[in-house]
């Protein structure tokens, strides 16, 4: 989800709720510590210079059960963000802490915030000789015919 995205959301709402990969709910008390910018520069295994950037939200489940995060506020703190900082319209990427810090990426189902999975990948496959996956087909399905018929010579 980019940031025009969630913006487009909020207005919306009337309360916020991020809700984990496994279907449990952050505690409706949390707050977003952070709205940022993360560039990422680096190299990849097969020598290719890259840069990443995505726009960071940073969510911090406090003790402070007196005062939620409303949409309005969160929309003006991302505005914020884009015009002191110079935030494009990016990916939204979060950062969550359950027994450590987790990065995962954002969507939204119609009613909460959905954290998805995020997975690591090789860049430079073709650079790398790893093994292509091959699909596994059963031969059976492919054709309901016999590849070979007994007077066609091709067994």
């Amino acid at each position: 989800m980019k940031l025009s995205q969630i913006k487009k959301q909020l207005v919306q709402l009337d309360r916020i709720a991020f809700q984990l990969p496994n279907g449990d709910l952050v505690p409706s008390h949390f707050h977003v510590t952070e709205v940022g910018k993360i560039t990422k520069h680096f190299i990849d295994c097969g020598g290719t210079v890259r840069n990443e950037e995505v726009a960071n939200f940073q969510l911090w489940n406090a003790n402070d059960y007196d005062h939620r995060l409303h949409p309005e506020k969160l929309l003006n703190i991302i505005e914020l963000s884009e015009k002191v900082l110079g935030i494009e319209d990016l990916e939204i990427e979060v950062e969550y802490q359950a027994e450590t810090i987790g990065k995962f990426g954002l969507d939204f189902d119609g009613n909460s915030f959905l954290l998805t999975s995020k997975q690591t990948d090789c860049l430079a496959k073709d650079k790398c000789d790893i093994p292509v996956k091959k699909q596994k087909v059963k031969l059976a399905i492919l054709n309901d015919e016999p590849c070979c018929s007994p007077d066609g010579n091709c067994c």
